[in-house]
């Protein structure tokens, strides 16, 4: 089909393609019957205006920064990669990418790099954002300073950040226990649940998700409390080791956080690996090789190629005062198992 342009629009209205171009870029000097004359017409067009090019035309610049945790997070370090990789090919559209990290689960520190960002030089930021009150008085004072800001991966619903970028974890947490529910169908026993901390939403959501699925459909198992491994490897590894040493009848796991090198580890180290069903997230190079082996059953992966698109395609329509398409930013729950490994 034919790309309708701003010709047919100041054709379709009658006006001239000087009034066409006032209304789209907001500026006076136009009648507010007009106005609706343009917008009605492009609306009966379908007229998309080519906001790139726009603004190229413009020369507006949209720097955003991304505050994400240090670490050897290897799904935060792959985040990086897409972040990195991403800010190249922004650059067309002038959008203007940097990265601050920060130490993780470190309220102090994450609240201080929200404080840092100069509104006359940022019109948006997307963290990775722990729970903590100083955390949700940050987004909000940054807010209140004019700076959009989009929780990213982990919310802070509670606060004024203008949208959240991530799955739906309360859903994953209860994916999770349908599959391992699946898994041990006409077994009893107890799940193992090794999170990073109850410190971030994400995974206060899915454990809770988790917990009530079960409750609700397998009464025969048994969810033991969380294991808080601060997604380290060396935690998660020594703290599961231990649980799995001194408990009886442990027949799954959820690993719903980060640290799965550790969970891999001390899974191996006890003999329990393939005989204890166990579902993780995120497809990194290890899950992925602990699907092959049998290790892991199955993997609940977000994609964060889409979540960087995503978070900068936001940030930059609410800075042009543009609606959010919901569908395009609903970021999906893919499930992995050996036999569909991409």
């Amino acid at each position: 089909m034919k790309r309708v342009t701003v010709h047919d629009v100041a054709a379709e209205a009658g006006v001239s393609l000087a009034t066409v171009d006032r209304v789209l870029n907001g500026r006076p000097g136009v009648r507010e019957e007009t106005r609706q004359k343009v917008r009605d017409a492009m609306s009966r067009l379908g007229y998309e205006r080519d906001l790139a090019a726009a603004n190229l035309a413009k020369k507006r610049l949209y720097p955003i920064r991304f505050i994400v945790p240090e670490g050897d997070n290897a799904f935060l370090r792959g985040l990086d990669r897409e972040i990195l990789d991403y800010a190249d090919k922004a650059r067309a559209g002038r959008v203007l990418v940097d990265v601050v990290r920060v130490p993780p689960f470190d309220g102090v520190a994450l609240a201080d790099a929200l404080d840092a960002v100069d509104p006359e030089e940022t019109v948006g930021v997307a963290v990775v954002a722990t729970q903590a009150p100083i955390v949700e008085r940050a987004i909000n004072a940054a807010t209140e300073r004019g700076i959009a800001v989009a929780t990213l991966i982990s919310d802070v619903p509670a606060s004024r950040r203008m949208h959240y970028v991530g799955i739906d974890n309360r859903a994953a947490g209860r994916t999770a226990a349908g599959l391992l529910g699946r898994f041990l169908s006409g077994h009893s026993g107890r799940i193992a649940i090794v999170a990073g901390s109850m410190l971030l939403r994400d995974h206060v959501d899915r454990h809770a998700g988790f917990v009530s699925v079960i409750a609700e459909e397998y009464p025969e198992l048994e969810p033991l409390p969380p294991i808080q491994g601060r997604d380290d490897n060396a935690i998660t590894e020594r703290e599961l080791g231990r649980l799995l040493h001194e408990t009886e009848n442990v027949i799954g796991l959820y690993s719903l956080g980060a640290g799965n090198r550790g969970v891999i580890a001390a899974l191996k180290a006890s003999g329990m690996a393939g005989r204890i069903r166990t579902v993780a997230h995120e497809l990194t190079p290890h899950s992925r090789q602990a699907l092959v082996d049998g290790t892991f059953d199955a993997v609940l992966n977000q994609d964060p190629g889409h979540e960087v698109r995503s978070a900068i395609r936001v940030l930059q329509a609410h800075a042009d005062g543009l609606a959010i398409v919901a569908g395009q930013e609903r970021i999906r729950i893919d499930v992995f198992l050996r036999d569909n490994l991409p």
